[in-house]
């Protein structure tokens, strides 16, 4: 067989604008953080904190996460299907086109133009600058599958297929919407139909932005980083379907105790909690994969970003379903619980998967090692402590603020006050702080390590005839 030529100049690209709106988004993060324990810190209307969250979320979930997801697919593809790209000329136009929308979005949202959805803020001009940005992304890496050399399809493709349509369908539906100027439209849907199309889009984003890149990410690179097999490829496959088709009904736990109709309810919270079993799937395939390898958690720094980004995905995903329940969500909803539990997501489960990709591909990218191995392990530690700092914090806080709120005095009158509530969760937003300082001190070791690792780049930084 003809050795397969890769691209590798705009992985490295993407990974480079990735890791800047990553940066951005941490930094803002932190800024909002702080903004909670010194209102004054709300300098000016552009940079109040209703302005910089979605900011920050939009920057964290898009920049950082789709655009790390957009340079490990253009990397992966390539090597799964042992082929270039399809078009390599689309993937430049793609990362222009990705970096312009970043900006438009930001500047906009940082301006308040935004529809008020959550993770789909933006207003409609944005919106069709991300369609054409999708399509192109999802045209070469499928043309790019068809034209495969390798008959077998690895898991990871099949979750990076799932990712392209799923994403799609979602954002096509819920960002239908009735322009009224050039920054200002109005949802197609109304009332509770509203309600249920953007938390039908909202949490299954979480499924196909959040879950599915990552799983695909994980089942690429936990192999290549240990350098033994998958334990079960089939298993991987069984996971995979069950997962696509349960999460699809999962979104109205969202909307529990809510004007949405019961059934609908019902439907959402029992497919929740069978997600757990999909999930872990995945958890025990990545546990299992590691028999008589359990000394590279000692060993290989990759091995230790993958193996607690699976552990705390499997962790995610029994808080989630539990969290799902009427009664646990009528106590915890509305409560820093939940912003501790997406937390534990993005932070520890999504990031340090893209952590290790970016580690194990960017010296191949460079043609030469990675700078500092010692460096790489003070980053792990310090974003792991940060995340657990950030996420146990803010549990406790969680329980603290909805036990405040469900209490009654004997004549039913509430016991405590909102602002009562408020002024004892102080002490646990400056941990939040701290934890957040933590990870952004890991991050930007990681940004100086890959920095470093760029400078010693060879003229010839990949071979061409890299195999999968």
């Amino acid at each position: 067989m003809e050795n397969p030529t890769y691209d590798t100049t705009i992985v490295r690209s993407f990974v480079n604008w990735s890791i800047l709106w990553g940066l951005v988004a941490i930094l803002v993060g932190v800024l909002i953080s702080f903004q909670m324990v010194n209102p004054d810190l709300n300098i000016a209307p552009w940079f109040t904190y209703g302005r910089l969250r979605p900011l920050h979320t939009n920057a964290g979930i898009y920049g950082w996460g789709i655009g790390s997801f957009m340079a490990l697919y253009l990397y992966m593809v390539q090597r799964l299907c042992r082929t270039g790209l399809w078009s390599p000329t689309l993937a430049k136009v793609q990362l222009y086109l990705f970096n312009a929308t970043i900006i438009t979005a930001a500047v906009t949202l940082v301006l308040g133009f935004q529809t008020s959805k959550e993770y789909h803020e933006m207003e409609w001009p944005v919106d069709l600058m991300i369609v054409v940005l999708w399509v192109i992304f999802s045209v070469n890496i499928i043309m790019t599958i068809i034209k495969r050399r390798e008959e077998q399809m690895y898991v990871s493709l099949w979750y990076m297929l799932a990712s392209l349509v799923g994403v799609a369908i979602l954002f096509l539906v819920n960002s239908a919407a009735v322009p009224v100027s050039l920054f200002k439209s109005y949802s197609a849907f109304a009332g509770t139909n509203d309600a249920n199309v953007q938390w039908w889009f909202g949490h299954n984003a979480v499924a196909m932005v959040l879950t599915a890149p990552p799983l695909a990410i994980f089942y690429y690179f936990l192999p290549k980083s240990t350098g033994v097999p998958i334990y079960s490829h089939r298993l991987s496959i069984v996971a995979f379907w069950s997962l696509i088709f349960m999460y699809l009904w999962t979104g109205a736990h969202h909307l529990l105790w809510t004007p949405v109709p019961d059934w609908v309810q019902t439907l959402a919270m029992g497919f929740s909690v069978m997600l757990i079993a999909p999930s872990w799937g995945s958890v025990f395939n990545g546990y299992l994969s590691m028999n008589g390898q359990w000394h590279q958690m000692k060993e290989n720094y990759l091995v230790k970003f993958l193996i607690l980004g699976i552990t705390f995905y499997g962790l995610q995903t029994l808080q989630g379903p539990l969290q799902a329940i009427r009664s646990f969500s009528a106590f915890i909803h509305y409560t820093d619980w939940v912003p501790g539990h997406v937390h534990m997501g993005t932070l520890g489960w999504v990031s340090l998967v893209i952590f290790a990709a970016i580690y194990y591909l960017y010296p191949r990218l460079c043609g030469t090692e990675l700078h500092s191995i010692p460096l790489a392990n003070l980053h792990f530690w310090l974003v792991l402590v940060g995340q657990l700092i950030y996420s146990v914090s803010m549990w406790i806080a969680g329980v603290l603020q909805a036990s405040m709120w469900h209490a009654i005095n004997p004549d039913g009158s509430l016991s405590f006050t909102f602002m009562e509530t408020v002024v004892r969760l102080y002490p646990y937003w400056w941990i939040r702080a701290l934890g957040g300082v933590l990870y952004l001190v890991g991050v930007l070791i990681f940004i100086y390590n890959i920095y470093k690792t760029a400078a010693k780049a060879q003229p010839q930084s990949v071979p061409a005839t890299e195999n999968a």
